[in-house]
């Protein structure tokens, strides 16, 4: 486990979080103003691969879909032609792939119908796992660090706001700290319980099959000088959420380990391609090339693609 990773995972702080709800209704609107400078691609059809030995399943988040990424289907899961998921099963050419991945998974979506504003938008995600199942790769539990499906960018948002209130200072780091942990850290612990169960139920189903954990790539530079002027948060807290992303890190090295699932850091070979960087593997919260705010360009999907490969040695 990376060293920064280590540390971040015995961080504890202590402040209780009150976050107004003025605050989030400020973030909000910041939030959508990110959003609305956002390119999509149009409407994309998901082909399974044929010729491999047996079917390739993938799971998770907008990270996995590669949201924004043209061309886009599955309605609002917005999962992408080019997502690490397509890119896989085009060079392991299994038997059949499916895709159930979806913009806004939290852990629960696993198990449960993700729903938006109470409609059905996708069904329960290891739905589609049989005992035919070969591989399975999965990336989720970033939107768990959210209260709403926006997870991460969400708190993006809140910390945007907050940055008005105290410029010099740390605001977000205090709101969400208070009386004994922090916030974040206590609902990806709580989420990395779920994806414990998760995967463990991946396995009742397909005991055969290689289950891939897939972290998240390098969204925020370590040096939050870097990030100066690119994103709307103090640079001290620009420090905390770029710790709160290796703590996450952390929680799922340590819960693919638990669970006999292999992890795969995407962390690294992204380092230098961050929301902040010259060339962005992850877009920043006004996107440049096709994705979602704070989420990886087709690029970004690419290396990710690349890091399961090696994984499994292709």
């Amino acid at each position: 486990m990376p060293r920064a990773a280590s540390q971040a995972l015995a961080h504890h702080t202590d402040r209780k979080t009150r976050t107004p709800r003025g605050v989030v209704r400020a973030g909000g609107a910041i939030l959508a103003a990110a959003l609305a400078f956002t390119a999509f691609g149009g409407p994309g059809t998901a082909r399974a691969a044929e010729g491999g030995s047996g079917a390739y399943v993938a799971l998770g988040d907008s990270y996995a879909a590669g949201a924004g990424v043209p061309d886009q289907s599955g309605g609002l899961c917005m999962r992408s032609s080019k997502n690490y998921g397509h890119l896989v099963a085009a060079a392991v050419g299994p038997s059949a792939y499916r895709d159930v991945t979806c913009a806004g998974a939290k852990v629960a979506a696993l198990t449960t119908t993700h729903t938006d504003a109470g409609i059905p938008v996708n069904g329960p995600q290891l739905d589609a796992i049989s005992a035919d199942t070969d591989l399975v790769t999965l990336t989720i539990g970033g939107n768990d660090i959210g209260t709403s499906d926006l997870g991460f960018v969400d708190v993006v948002a809140v910390c945007s706001a907050l940055s008005l209130t105290n410029p010099l200072g740390a605001p977000c780091r205090d709101s969400y700290n208070a009386g004994g942990r922090d916030v974040l850290e206590q609902r990806l612990d709580a989420a990395a319980v779920r994806l414990g169960d998760g995967i463990r139920r991946i396995r009742a189903e397909a005991p055969n099959a290689k289950v891939l954990l897939v972290g998240y790539p390098t969204v925020i530079d370590s040096d939050p000088v870097k990030c100066l002027g690119k994103l709307t948060v103090t640079l001290k807290d620009t420090a905390y959420l770029h710790g709160i992303l290796a703590y996450l890190q952390a929680l799922l090295a340590r819960t693919a380990a638990a669970n006999e699932a292999t992890f795969v850091d995407t962390t690294a070979v992204t380092e230098g391609h961050d929301a902040c960087s010259a060339d962005p593997w992850v877009e920043g919260l006004l996107p440049k090339s096709p994705a979602l705010p704070l989420h990886p360009n087709a690029r970004g999907e690419q290396v990710m693609a690349d890091a399961v490969l090696r994984a499994i040695g292709r």
